[in-house]
């Protein structure tokens, strides 16, 4: 019976808030040779609040293969199963301040804010919404362009260009703007930064520190 499962040798993007604050800058090869991410803990809900995403993590870590592990998380924030499996809690990722201003625009017309992350909720709303409400909101995603919004819409340009988004979220029809509010919703957790240095690593980091 499946019971939980981890991915823990994924490699690591070139970037993450949190790391600068415990590793050296790295190239792309030294990240991939020194640096896992587990970028997910799953539990089936039955065998949940038992321990075993603790326990998971606690066995995963010594088998990484990479001297250091890192783990960017939402669910770390409220539950400290990977704290309590061995990891140290670095950082809080606050949400950004545009994914803000726009979650109040959609509060003002009347959105639940913790069902930002449904479609099928958000566009049920969209529908209710005249044009001038529609448009507020396609003005708050223009007003307050994030890169997140912006490679929703071009995925191959990374940033993407303003003009270009302002012009797509204007024409976007209520299918896009339900899923561009549930990018914002993503946004809108707080993210926190955990990460695992093995015992030959941690002597080094002394060092390093000395």
């Amino acid at each position: 019976m499946f019971l939980f499962k981890a991915r823990a040798r994924a490699y690591p993007p070139p970037t993450c808030f949190g790391r600068k604050l415990v590793l050296p800058k790295m190239t792309m090869k030294e990240l991939n040779e020194k640096l896992s991410i587990i970028s997910r803990v799953v539990v089936h809900p039955k065998y949940r609040t038992i321990g075993l995403g603790e326990k998971l993590v606690r066995e995963t870590l010594p088998s990484a293969g990479t001297p250091y592990v890192e783990m960017p998380a939402v669910m770390a924030k409220y539950n400290p199963f990977a704290e309590k499996g061995g990891m140290r809690k670095i950082a809080e990722q606050p949400p950004p301040r545009e994914a803000l201003a726009i979650a109040e625009t959609l509060n003002k017309l009347g959105f639940n804010i913790h069902l930002l992350g449904s479609e099928k909720y958000v566009l049920a709303k969209l529908q209710t919404l005249n044009a001038e409400s529609i448009a507020k909101i396609k003005e708050a995603f223009i007003k307050h362009p994030h890169a997140r919004f912006m490679k929703y819409f071009f995925c191959h340009i990374p940033f993407g260009r303003k003009e270009a988004y302002a012009k797509e979220v204007t024409k976007a029809n209520p299918e896009r703007l339900a899923h561009l509010i549930k990018v914002c919703s993503f946004l809108m957790q707080t993210k926190v930064y955990m990460f695992y240095p093995k015992k030959e690593s941690q002597k080094n980091m002394r060092k390093d520190e000395a």
